[in-house]
């Protein structure tokens, strides 16, 4: 190990195939000294509990779970704990991954050689993000953003209305637009597709 201290890691991910591969690609490098796998947010914070890990690499999408939230969680529980994000499909713009208190966000089309490296920087202390020129700018008006930060905490549309002081109606109105300029179809869609672009936490 060259005199390095071994990196205690911790994959959040809910695809058994993933857990494989990374825990292959991961176990061969000279400065990891653990791969510890967790398939929901529970069992992350659960083994952080139990290991201390240095490094959790948290899927954007673990299941029906936010892995922002995850992030979130895990480093409220651990504050030293690094974390990085990363995802297949997803995107997330660095400031919404640093409100999670994420140390860097890659994707999976990374190599696999890319992937380690990022988890070695973030557990050395630096900030690994990827590029976001890929993702086009969605123009949403304060109103609507709004009506989909209150979308993402599961409120109703009477709620909304209630909080925004806006009709039912209206409140029908701001959702369909987001639906049409997310290019989604119901709720749960226009909030992973607003997460992945980075417009909410």
């Amino acid at each position: 190990m060259n005199g390095e201290p071994g990196l205690r890691v911790l994959v959040v991910d809910d695809h058994d195939v993933v857990h494989w591969g990374f825990r292959l690609l991961l176990t061969e490098q000279p400065w990891v000294e653990r791969c510890l796998s967790a398939q929901t947010g529970p069992e992350a914070l659960e083994l952080a509990r139990r290991y201390d890990p240095h490094v959790a690499l948290v899927d954007l999408f673990v299941g029906e779970e936010s892995g922002a939230r995850i992030c979130a969680d895990l480093r409220e529980l651990s504050p030293d704990l690094r974390v990085l994000l990363i995802s297949g499909a997803g995107r997330i713009s660095p400031s919404a991954a640093r409100a999670a208190g994420a140390s860097g966000f890659v994707s999976k089309d990374w190599g696999a050689q890319d992937v380690a490296k990022a988890v070695r920087m973030v557990g050395l202390g630096m900030s690994v993000f990827t590029p976001l020129e890929d993702q086009p700018a969605v123009p949403l008006s304060e109103r609507e953003r709004e009506v989909l930060e209150l979308v993402a905490t599961g409120a109703t549309n009477s709620e909304i209305g209630r909080h925004l002081f806006l009709s039912r109606h209206t409140v029908k109105e701001h959702t369909s637009a987001l639906y049409r300029k997310l290019e989604v179809r119901n709720r749960a869609e226009a909030v992973q597709r607003a997460q992945r672009m980075g417009l909410i936490g």
